[in-house]
């Protein structure tokens, strides 16, 4: 009987990218603990100039609601499949057949532990605080992310762009 490779179809889940519960309770809580400091300053000692006050308060509940934001967008698995870079609940990053290149160097603009995507064709602007986000032709993976994930999923897109040049 022949030796037969199995190959993952091109929906089947190649790897995913999941946001560390540290990684995630540091940045949610870093920024919540300065929103309730600047909102405690605004009420427990109360600026005379009217203004300051608004500017406390503003600034408070904006880190509140960042906070909230990085909560919600880190609640999210990626997935790699063969067709698509995609959050699990099905918005997509990107598709394979966009990508121009990968590159997760040290000098790359790019979240922390994570990567960067080249498109070929821009996209439309999306940002999910802590884990991705995607603006004219880069889709940044990374952030609340472990580097092992991130790098694996980053290799797996080269060798399935290196499959692609291929033919």
């Amino acid at each position: 009987m022949a030796n037969r490779r199995n190959r993952p179809g091109p929906d089947d889940v190649l790897a995913t990218i999941n946001p560390k519960p540290a990684r995630r309770w540091f940045a949610v809580g870093t920024t919540g603990l300065l929103g309730l400091i600047l909102v405690y300053i605004a009420a427990a000692f109360p600026p005379a100039d009217l203004a300051w006050l608004a500017f406390l308060v503003a600034l408070g509940a904006i880190c509140l609601w960042w906070a909230w934001r990085v909560w919600t967008a880190t609640a999210v698995t990626l997935e790699l499949t063969r067709n698509e870079l995609r959050e699990r609940g099905g918005r997509q990053l990107c598709a394979v057949e966009n990508i121009d290149r990968i590159d997760g160097s040290a000098f790359a603009f790019k979240p922390a532990a994570g990567f960067v995507i080249h498109l070929r064709e821009p996209g439309t602007r999306v940002y999910a605080p802590g884990l991705w986000w995607r603006s004219g032709r880069r889709v940044a993976v990374g952030g609340a992310t472990a580097r092992a994930e991130g790098k694996a999923v980053a290799e797996l897109l080269n060798v399935i762009l290196a499959e692609r040049e291929r033919g």
